[in-house]
C-alpha cells in the first residue's frame, strides 16, 4: 500500500493481510547464517530437556519476519530509525503461523529532514492460537508527499 505520512493517523491498526507459517528450516538456517551457537534453537536433544522439550525459534528470525509482515501496511517506502521496549511472551516453534497487528502511536514532521515525518507504531506478532509472540516499538520515516 506504500502509505504515506498523511495516510498513517494516531490510533489506526493495521492487521497483515497475510501470516507466515514458520519452518524448522527457516530457524536452523537463520541460526546458522547469524553464527547463534545456542543450541536450544537447532539441536532438537538438547530442547528435549528444556521447559519447551523443543527447539525455540530463534528471537531475532521472529523479530525479521514481524517487521517484514508489517511493512505493506506502515513502511514500505520508509526508512526504519530503530527498534525499542523488544518483548518476547510467548515461544514460536516451527509450525507456527505468525501475523503482524501494527498500531500508529505518534507522529511528528522532521524538523531535520524536510518533506518527512517520523511515526512510531507498535507491532506485535500473533500466532495462530492468538498468543502475542513479540511486540515491539520501530520508529520509521515516511515521506509526506505533500504536492
Amino acid at each position: 500500500m506504500a502509505r504515506s505520512y498523511d495516510e498513517l493517523a494516531v490510533g489506526d491498526v493495521y492487521r497483515s493481510r497475510f501470516g507466515r507459517t514458520v519452518l524448522d528450516a527457516d530457524n536452523v538456517w537463520f541460526t546458522l547464517l547469524t553464527l547463534n551457537t545456542n543450541p536450544i534453537h537447532f539441536d532438537a536433544e538438547y530442547a528435549a530437556g528444556t521447559e519447551w522439550g523443543r527447539p525455540l525459534v530463534d528471537s531475532t528470525f521472529t523479530l525479521a519476519l514481524v517487521t517484514g509482515l508489517s511493512v505493506t501496511d506502515v513502511s514500505e517506502r520508509a526508512v526504519n530509525l530503530g527498534w525499542r521496549e523488544v518483548r518476547l511472551p510467548a515461544p514460536v516453534f516451527a509450525g507456527d503461523t505468525i501475523r503482524a497487528e501494527t498500531e500508529v502511536l505518534e507522529k511528528r514532521e522532521s524538523e531535520s529532514r524536510p518533506g518527512k515525518g517520523i511515526v512510531t507504531v507498535r507491532t506485535r506478532g500473533l500466532n495462530q492460537h492468538d498468543e502475542i509472540v513479540i511486540e515491539f516499538v520501530r520508529t520509521i520515516m515516511v515521506p509526506l508527499d505533500r504536492d
